[in-house]
């Protein structure tokens, strides 16, 4: 449980700073949730790339924003 909780605020931590980072215009809760999905997305990316890192390490961190920044750029294109 208190992994999940961990989890998810990283994943908010990391829309968060996605959202600094592409200029979004959103509010902290579109851009949380955005960088909880992005988590997702990135990490399944990164594994898909051979790259394995954990959310709780600056590469899995990286890798969080980075799937953060791109499902950002997603939303803006298809919801547009």
């Amino acid at each position: 449980m208190i992994k999940l909780i961990v989890s998810i605020l990283i994943g908010a931590l990391c829309g968060y700073l996605a959202g600094q980072i592409m200029g979004s215009n959103g509010n902290f809760i579109r851009n949380a949730a955005l960088g909880i999905l992005g988590s997702v997305v990135g990490g399944l990316v990164a594994n898909f790339l051979g790259i394995y890192t954990t959310y709780y390490s600056i590469g899995g961190i990286l890798v969080s924003v980075g799937g953060a920044c791109l499902v950002i750029f997603l939303a803006r294109k298809f919801f547009k």
